[in-house]
């Protein structure tokens, strides 16, 4: 499914968007581990072009840390929230803040040891977050589950389980990707732009529902967590697709001025 850029209701040419987008299932497809993504010819492409075309209003808002998304979107160093807003870039290029602590190394050295429980299971360290994935061991999901709220009980971190596709994860419970999409639309390039937020699971919802009570929109990528008749993409391949046509549409009329 593929919509028009310009079709939502109550939308104004002349204010413009504010696009925020999610990484993983969204932009580019789910691979068996985190560290067997990579992005399609052209993206990052497209994403810088995008970027300028918005006057600089668009940011990742990934559950990765942001040295992640550096690392798979080189060259460019593009505004974002990581770690469900744990870690934030203000600016194109520029540092990266912590908005959280990192976790102590005992919680973590616990939480490490649920990759003995059953092959598959894989332990991966954000800093201020960890997440435990099973996608390589399906069946342990709710055993997971139980034995990470069990660690996060004992140890009395100020967390939430937060669980996403096919892992379960320990976030600090002051950040999530709809806060962090408010906290940039309070600043420039976002401030006084219509939000857009596209992403596939349920850490995105927050954020969609952010993006919506100001007006704008939450679009939601079919996959494990949204069923195709809920969603208003088929699938990465039509989310590129759509912000293909999406900067085409906003760069035409600057071309057109140009002449």
């Amino acid at each position: 499914m593929i919509l028009d850029p310009f079709s939502f209701e109550g939308f104004d040419a002349g204010m413009g968007l504010a696009l925020f987008l999610d990484f993983d299932g969204t932009l580019v497809d789910m691979a068996a581990t985190p560290g067997g993504v990579w992005p399609e010819p052209g993206l990052v492409e497209l994403l810088q072009k995008l970027a300028q075309n918005l006057d600089g209003a668009l940011a990742i808002v990934t559950g990765r840390p942001l040295s992640d998304i550096d690392r798979l979107l080189a060259p460019t160093l593009l505004r974002g929230a990581g770690v469900h807003g744990a870690e934030v870039r203000d600016e194109a290029g520029g540092p990266v803040r912590e908005a959280a602590p990192p976790l102590r190394e005992d919680f973590v050295d616990a939480v490490r040891r649920l990759e003995e429980i059953a092959p598959g299971v894989l332990v991966e360290r954000k800093n201020a977050a960890i997440a435990v994935h099973y996608r390589l061991a399906e069946t342990m999901g709710p055993e997971v589950e139980r034995r990470l709220r069990a660690l996060l009980s004992e140890a009395g971190e100020a967390l939430d389980l937060r669980p996403g596709r096919m892992l379960v994860e320990a976030v600090p419970h002051t950040v999530s990707k709809g806060e962090a999409l408010r906290a940039f639309m309070r600043k420039p390039p976002f401030a006084g732009r219509l939000p857009i937020m596209i992403g596939d699971d349920s850490g995105d919802v927050v954020a969609f529902e952010a993006a919506e009570a100001m007006g704008g929109r939450g679009l939601r990528v079919a996959g494990e967590f949204f069923s195709s008749g809920d969603a208003h993409f088929s699938g990465t391949a039509a989310v590129r697709q759509w912000l293909e046509q999406l900067s085409g549409r906003i760069s035409a009329p600057q071309q057109g001025d140009d002449g």
